[in-house]
């Protein structure tokens, strides 16, 4: 009778054999990890980077993307772009929004209504660009990146989970005006060494000095802030808050918890010492 101790043994040497061979076909690019401002157990949104980063969805990727779970009055909520109520009415009332009980079909916008979208239907989108674009609204949830052992047990302890914007910004920089010797691009397609197959459908969307910031007290806006690696950077922290819109409340929330239970444990302490002093 075969020991199971032989049988976990063999089951560990197939298991290392056939390691190489997946990693293999499912090699991904190495993708560094940024420095953003929410992460950590500390970490909270930058408000004025989600400004930018708006600005940039708005200029930018909404020409192609929608994002259906935001509502334009999120952009005015604590822990979010923080945006005035005039301004996010001033928004709204921007854009056509179609209500079948409206009169003439159409009306404009209020704060409570979805972004609108690109206006375009499947069939024209995928007339144009052979598929239809993804919706933004969870992107950075829906995207990470893999972690070699044993960086990925370290991550429990640094509360990483920032995997999606990292993801987003390395693709949005990944692209190669000449792809490398032996990649095929079929027609239509662009070189992007950080898209897995390489072959990605969506042109560079990003350029320096493409989106024009400007400071609220009508100040010049550095140069190295007009970069695609900030708009880059911008628009991945924006995509996050819109993925995860209340991370800043649910990190408060969990140091008052962890609060309660320091103390309680400190309580029960005392009422067990009270309780059971004269017992040996």
């Amino acid at each position: 009778m075969i020991k199971i101790s032989t049988i976990f043994a063999a089951g560990l040497i197939a298991l290392g054999l056939a390691a190489p061979v997946v990693a293999q076909e499912h090699q991904t690019p190495q993708i560094e990890r940024q420095q953003w401002s929410f992460a950590g157990i500390f970490g909270k949104y930058d408000e004025h980077q989600l400004q930018r980063g708006f600005q940039v969805f708005r200029e930018v990727c909404a020409n192609c993307h929608g994002a259906k779970l935001l509502a334009f009055r999120n952009l005015a909520e604590e822990g979010g772009p923080m945006f005035s109520e005039e301004q996010v009415k001033a928004l709204a009332a921007e854009y056509t929004i179609n209500d079948p009980e409206a009169e003439g079909g159409t009306r404009k916008g209020l704060t409570s209504d979805r972004w609108p979208g690109t206006g375009q239907s499947d069939a024209d989108q995928i007339a144009a660009f052979g598929i239809v674009p993804p919706d933004l609204s969870v992107i950075a949830k829906a995207r990470s990146i893999t972690s070699p052992f044993p960086q990925w047990i370290f991550n429990y302890f640094t509360t990483y989970s920032e995997g999606g914007p990292d993801y987003l910004h390395a693709l949005l920089m990944g692209y190669e005006e000449t792809p490398p010797e032996g990649a095929e691009i079929p027609d239509g397609k662009f070189y992007n060494h950080v898209f897995p197959g390489h072959a990605i459908g969506m042109p560079p969307p990003l350029a320096d000095g493409q989106v024009p910031y400007a400071n609220e007290d009508g100040s010049e806006v550095p140069a190295e802030m007009l970069t695609a690696e900030q708009y880059s950077k911008d628009v991945s922290a924006f995509l996050m808050w819109v993925a995860e819109p209340h991370l800043n409340s649910q990190k408060a929330a969990g140091f008052r918890v962890l609060t309660f239970l320091i103390l309680f444990a400190v309580l029960m302490w005392f009422v067990k010492q009270r309780l059971w002093r004269r017992v040996h």
